[in-house]
């Protein structure tokens, strides 16, 4: 790209998390209902921006919280923030650490996930819908965008927030919480953290060619440490409020950085990546 080139204008999505969704942190807001071949997404899409960034706020679980993890329409979710012009997902969630030193209320920028899902549709390719055919293979070994993790991590420091460069999120189907087997079991396969939503959001953005990424936040030890209260809905909504703060400092401040930064490249990559990874034979 030569000099002179305008940058890539960039439009940021959030999905927010239980307790993480505060319409708020928008300035400018106006809400759009929007349909997609997938169905209706969780809520309203609420416009707005963040220091002169458009972005696009989504409530995961809708604003009342009535959707559970196993319901969520991520397809509709994905789909409808890629047609309102995304090029970046960022997204909170709430999770139960499965490691000593990660401890409730810190941050960690996620880099890998293990999949436990088993009622979940994880392709927009899945052979009922024209405008996504033929069968896609993504390639999901570096699933979270390296570039916009970069950006979360240097601007958690550089606000003093407790913060995890990386982590290994396994995703269960829930409702129900684990059972302590299960959860020592998890940290056996090398698990960090716990929640039940990365898989299929981050799958289907990488399919969209979306650069996503994920800020979680822990709010307990799951069940498996001895002598510590094990994970309970009080438990979880109690850290949550009083460290949501943290995670609408981040966005914030991370935000319009991702606005200054230069993104042709990198989108570009992501779309190609997305693009070839569909099979599709023409006779």
């Amino acid at each position: 790209m030569s000099s002179g080139a305008t940058p890539a204008a960039v439009k940021i999505g959030i999905i927010g998390g239980t307790g993480l969704d505060d319409p708020e942190i928008l300035e400018g807001r106006t809400e759009k209902y929007v349909d997609t071949p997938f169905g209706k997404p969780s809520d309203a899409l609420v416009l707005g921006k963040i220091k002169n960034v458009d972005c696009v706020l989504l409530a995961r679980h809708g604003r009342q919280h009535t959707i559970m993890p196993s319901k969520v329409n991520y397809q509709a979710n994905i789909w409808a923030l890629k047609e309102e012009g995304c090029t970046h997902v960022i997204v909170t969630t709430a999770c139960g650490s499965l490691k000593e030193e990660i401890q409730p209320g810190d941050i960690i920028i996620i880099d890998q996930f293990i999949d436990r899902t088993t009622r979940r549709l994880q392709t927009f390719y899945d052979g009922n819908h024209s405008c996504a055919r033929g069968v896609c293979h993504i390639p999901m070994a570096e699933p979270f965008c390296p570039k916009t993790r970069e950006v979360l991590i240097e601007t958690a420091k550089k606000l003093g927030l407790r913060c995890h460069s990386k982590g290994t999120v396994i995703t269960i189907e829930g409702p129900r919480f684990s059972s302590r087997a299960e959860s020592i079991m998890f940290q056996t396969w090398g698990a960090d953290v716990i929640n039940m939503t990365t898989v299929p959001e981050v799958v289907l953005a990488k399919e969209a060619g979306i650069c996503y990424a994920s800020i979680a936040m822990a709010t307990d030890y799951d069940c498996w440490k001895e002598h510590e209260e094990a994970v309970s809905v009080d438990r979880v909504l109690k850290t949550l409020k009083e460290n949501a703060n943290k995670a609408k400092s981040l966005l914030l401040t991370t935000i319009p950085q991702i606005g200054s930064m230069e993104w042709s490249e990198t989108l570009h990559n992501m779309k190609k990546m997305a693009q070839f990874s569909v099979l599709l034979l023409r006779h």
